[in-house]
């Protein structure tokens, strides 16, 4: 048999023949940078020379001193009160006389159609007083309807001041719930028939009592 006309043997497969030029003749890859480092943190002494820029210093601070010696405190004068102390003594005493129309319990109204000074005058006794009702001891509808029934008759005789006892309700657990109510009443329902009213004065019954001013 000739060789030379023998077969071409059957070539041997070799996928990755080629794949060994291809990575001997590629240049490897650049190796990425390495992120630089976070700066640090700058320290106090840094960030206060920072905020301290452009400041001046003040050379005449240099001269001056600290005070010497302890720092006494003025004492104000304690206020005179012997005479508040003679004024309350003649007050218990029942000598002296006090303004009940600086208290939190006076009452004092006025109708709009009448002078300021009503008030005042009424209270000081310039009118003279034709009846009195004492609310002592009623319960407030009672008392309520004496009121009305006594103004009533006190307009049909033509009076035109009288008095309404109301007491002050110091031993009431509620307070003075029937003046609170006369108050109510005489600025109210009834006002139309009524000129002033105010508290009366010490001897008629003071901060417990009203004077009336009827028209």
């Amino acid at each position: 048999m000739n060789p030379s006309k023998a077969k071409d043997p059957v070539p041997f497969n070799r996928p990755f023949e080629t794949l060994r030029d291809n990575v001997v003749g590629r240049p490897a890859p650049a190796a990425k940078p390495l992120s630089p480092p976070h700066p640090e943190s700058p320290c106090e002494e840094s960030l206060f020379r920072e905020a301290m820029k452009g400041v001046r210093e003040i050379r005449e601070f240099r001269s001056l001193r600290p005070a010497q010696g302890k720092i006494v405190p003025q004492r104000r004068p304690r206020p005179d009160n012997r005479d508040a102390a003679a004024a309350l003594q003649e007050l218990v005493s029942g000598k002296g006389t006090w303004d009940i129309s600086r208290t939190q319990e006076y009452v004092s109204w006025i109708n709009p159609k009448y002078r300021l000074d009503l008030a005042s005058r009424l209270h000081e006794g310039r009118f003279s007083m034709r009846d009195c009702l004492d609310l002592h001891g009623m319960v407030v509808d009672d008392a309520e309807e004496a009121v009305r029934i006594f103004l009533k008759e006190s307009l049909r005789r033509g009076y035109q001041c009288v008095k309404i006892i109301h007491g002050r309700g110091l031993r009431s657990p509620r307070g003075p719930v029937i003046k609170e109510a006369l108050v109510r009443w005489l600025s109210g329902r009834h006002r139309k028939h009524i000129a002033a009213f105010v508290t009366a004065r010490q001897c008629d019954g003071g901060l417990g009592a009203l004077y009336i001013l009827l028209h």
